[in-house]
């Protein structure tokens, strides 16, 4: 039987309808949006937070947010370009550089909120799973959904590093240990060695130490940043402990000062008041009188 020709006529086009301008740029996924933002209607109108991890070339960004008619309103943010100020000036878009953003904006949601003390996270070993449990007395844990754009969610996704780091910063994000880094689909268990590696930077190093030892022109050229920053692969992990014990310890956002300049620059020429404008006026005339003369 041959194919039935598909003809787009008039009533087609009249019937169809222009998707979405971020879905046509392919920016959001508003299938996931509607379940991540649609509230019950018995809770009126109480936010319904948002862990939003987003990459770029050279950042991580996490935030979160809530969304309202007028738009998504962000609490609190937290950026890898940041870490600098913790003791971490380079590698900062790796597994290790995620999970430190992610415990950073935990750590400052929680401050801003004043649940700092309340949920103080995970201060263990950092390759278990952990979950949030509520205080018996005082308020509940800080609750909110994982938020992944357009990423693909696949196993040992950065993505689940900068959750794992908001887990152990104190949040309460519904979620399983399927889709960190170790996690086995043979025996079905995750291993917390693998995980505590990788947040640790350990993969960095053992590939720091290979490359190092068989080629070394492209290890002084690919790590040219932590060399110039006097990082060796054994020192790794002791970076990255001290960087999560500084975000813990002061995880607040420094504001700049923002003084006048000492110049201001005007870009648009003041109005001339009307004295001005008749003296301006004079000086033309007397100008012209004298070209005539």
């Amino acid at each position: 039987m041959p194919a039935v020709k598909v003809v787009k006529n008039s009533a087609y086009y009249s019937r169809y309808q222009v998707k979405y301008r971020r879905r046509r740029e392919g920016k959001t996924d508003y299938r996931a949006r509607l379940r991540l933002t649609t509230q019950d209607k018995n809770k009126y109108n109480t936010p319904k937070y948002r862990f939003v991890v987003r990459f770029t070339n050279s950042d991580v960004i996490c935030q979160i947010a809530y969304a309202t008619l007028a738009g998504d309103v962000v609490v609190s943010s937290a950026y890898s370009h940041e870490l600098p100020a913790y003791g971490l000036t380079t590698g900062l878009t790796n597994y290790a550089a995620a999970y430190a953003t992610g415990l950073l904006l935990a750590r400052r949601v929680l401050t801003k909120f004043g649940l700092d003390k309340a949920y103080e996270g995970n201060t263990g070993d950092v390759g278990e799973d952990y979950n949030v449990d509520a205080a018996d007395e005082g308020p509940r844990p800080f609750v909110a959904l994982l938020d992944t754009g357009l990423k693909r969610t696949s196993t040992g996704s950065k993505v689940f590093a900068a959750l794992k780091g908001a887990l152990d910063g104190g949040l309460d994000v519904p979620h399983s240990d399927k889709r960190f880094v170790g996690y086995s689909r043979e025996t079905k268990e995750l291993d917390s060695e693998v995980l505590r590696k990788y947040i640790l930077g350990g993969h960095v190093a053992e590939y720091m130490e290979s490359l190092k030892e068989e080629e070394p022109e492209k290890y002084e050229r690919h790590f040219s940043r932590y060399v110039k920053a006097g990082l060796e692969a054994e020192g790794l992990e002791e970076l990255y402990t001290s960087v999560h014990a500084a975000i813990r310890a002061d995880p607040v956002q420094k504001r700049k000062e923002r003084k006048a300049p000492a110049d201001k620059k005007a870009w648009k020429e003041s109005k001339l008041t009307y004295e001005a404008r008749k003296e301006k006026l004079k000086a033309k005339l007397a100008e012209l009188t004298a070209a005539d003369e």
